[in-house]
């Protein structure tokens, strides 16, 4: 078999996530633990608990998104399961590069917290919107943005898979290419719940303040190849995975893309590491039964992916 790991990104966060892998497993207890000491506010009941309400705010969500993921990309290696590939989507990709050895988890859990708060700042003072546009084909989607932006700027922002992409910018522009969007066959177009215009130029602010933070940081060389977002497939020898990191906050997620390129590089099972099952949602709309999807969310998910994943390479 050929094993890939995704990591969910922002939105499947909710409160009590994790906290079974935290009471069942040693190792899950052990890096969280690790990673919450480079964090400024307590991950423990934030993740568990959310007393304060603050989880779905994007610098707490993605710390605390990231925090689970490595925690149990170490539950897998300790059970002996390293994958062939890794990806993420949008913050997940930090998750993907943990798990590649590009930095431990402290330093993951550290960089997707500037980052959070590095969007957050970015987005203040916009009028933004991000919009789900089912059933239109890209290049159709791309005339309507690109006629809506005399209204100011709008983008694909997700190729999520088949069917499925997400428009953001400012409000008004991201309005209209919905509007344009149904006249020309948009099955539905859905306003999503953000707090900012992510993954189009309008956060070049936090590309910048990640630009600046990267100079601090070890990126060491990949363990494993990982899929990144704003290219939908490997790095070339001579790209930069700061650069990479930089462009990504600020420009498409090709998610559609990096799934059709697993499936050609002959990876048949994908664990889904994060909570929810978003992303099993858009490889089986994309490549159909070519890739079997496991998802680990609980302790009983991990069991029943290690035993999947050890059965098959029996």
């Amino acid at each position: 078999m050929k094993l890939a790991i995704l990591y969910a990104g922002q939105g499947s966060q909710h409160a009590g996530m994790g906290a079974d892998l935290y009471e069942g497993s040693p190792v899950f207890r052990a890096v969280f633990d690790q990673a919450a000491e480079a964090l400024d506010f307590d991950l423990k009941t934030t993740c568990f608990t959310d007393p304060y309400g603050v989880i779905n705010q994007t610098q707490y969500t993605q710390p605390c998104m990231v925090a689970f993921a490595v925690g149990v990309t170490a539950m897998l290696a300790d059970a002996g399961i390293t994958p062939d590939y890794a990806a993420g989507l949008s913050l997940g990709e930090y998750s993907a590069l943990e798990c590649a050895g590009v930095f431990d988890a402290r330093t993951a859990v550290e960089l997707v917290a500037f980052r959070g708060k590095a969007m957050a700042k970015a987005s203040e003072g916009l009028v933004c919107g991000m919009t789900a546009v089912l059933m239109l084909d890209r290049e159709t989607l791309r005339r309507c943005c690109d006629e809506a932006s005399a209204l100011g700027m709008v983008q694909i922002c997700n190729y999520n898979c088949p069917g499925q992409l997400v428009i953001g910018g400012e409000k008004a522009a991201v309005d209209k290419a919905a509007e344009l969007a149904k006249a020309a066959g948009a099955k539905r177009c859905l306003p999503l719940k953000v707090s900012g215009p992510f993954h189009t130029s309008l956060m070049h602010p936090a590309g910048d303040a990640l630009a600046e933070k990267f100079r601090t940081i070890d990126f060491k060389p990949m363990k494993l190849p990982v899929l990144f977002n704003c290219l939908g497939r490997e790095k070339a020898e001579s790209d930069s995975i700061p650069a990479l990191l930089e462009k990504q906050v600020q420009s498409s997620v090709y998610l559609e893309d990096t799934i059709r390129r697993l499936a050609e590089l002959g990876v048949d099972t994908v664990i889904e590491v994060g909570p929810g099952k978003a992303i099993s949602g858009f490889v089986k709309k994309t490549v159909g039964s070519a890739i079997t999807c496991l998802n680990i969310e609980t302790m009983a998910d991990f069991n029943a992916a290690v035993a999947a994943v050890k059965e098959a390479r029996a």
